[in-house]
């Protein structure tokens, strides 16, 4: 078995014990071992402080690329990480979103796709940019990598059965039309929705609001996917969404979701 994991832990400093106490174990089965890799989302700093030691000293590789107070992605392997790309080639972009690399022979691209503040806003203008180059780039690199995982925060939900109240947050952020369109277009490339292969229940998020007693209410989004391409669908035989980590002290907002593939 195969495992592979997204987390947006919003702050690597702030959960990095959180982080690898989940990775020392699968979210199924505990007595199993842990995710084989895990994309991570906001680490939100710089190189030069990222805990690159603590994840050595637990035996994984790792990859990264930061930037201060905002953003920062990383890619923590228990396999070697080759030919590792940072952002979007070709797309000018001063924000760390996106690191990518080879597994085992599979390509793995771990991303956070800007949130978009507002549909009227110039950050929403600066996300259907940049998914419009993700989108061109993933398309070409399909076809040098055919077995693909593109996983990740997307801050987009795919329909109704991803969000709490869909009548009153229609149009919002996360749920307008051009956001699902984008997402539409990448599942047309020839991606699967991982989680909606074995699951779908309503009501099953992966990021829920700090205030309000959200998590508690289960007011919630599914904006955390982890996309397959069709070479690897064929793999795939479970998705979940593990919501221990919300329960933690002091817990990210987002879950983690994991992938189970056949060896």
């Amino acid at each position: 078995m195969i495992k592979f994991a997204t987390w947006n832990v919003n702050s690597l400093t702030v959960r990095l014990p959180q982080v690898l106490e989940w990775l020392s174990k699968d979210p199924i089965e505990p007595t199993s071992s842990g995710v084989d890799l895990l994309a991570i989302q906001e680490t939100k700093t710089t190189d030069d402080k990222f805990p690159l030691k603590d994840f050595e000293n637990a035996n994984f590789h790792v990859a990264f690329h930061g930037q201060k107070t905002y953003n920062g992605v990383a890619l923590v392997s228990k396999y070697p990480l080759e030919n590792i790309v940072k952002n979007i080639p070709g797309f000018d972009d001063d924000m760390a979103r996106v690191i990518s690399a080879t597994v085992n022979g599979i390509r793995v691209v771990g991303a956070y796709f800007p949130n978009g503040q507002d549909p009227e806003s110039d950050k929403f203008e600066y996300k259907m940019r940049w998914l419009t180059a993700l989108h061109d780039w993933l398309k070409s690199e399909l076809t040098q990598y055919p077995k693909m995982i593109l996983m990740g925060d997307f801050n987009i939900t795919f329909d109704a059965r991803d969000v709490w109240d869909p009548v009153k947050l229609e149009g919002t952020i996360h749920c307008t039309l051009q956001e699902r369109a984008h997402l539409t277009s990448l599942i047309e490339l020839g991606f699967t929705d991982s989680f909606r292969v074995f699951d779908e229940e309503e009501k099953k998020y992966s990021w829920w609001d700090y205030r309000e007693f959200a998590f508690k209410r289960n007011r919630g989004l599914r904006i955390d996917h982890i996309l397959v391409s069709k070479a690897l669908e064929t793999q795939l035989t479970n998705c979940v969404i593990d919501k221990a980590p919300r329960k933690n002290e002091r817990p990210s907002d987002h879950a983690p979701v994991v992938a189970y593939f056949k060896a």
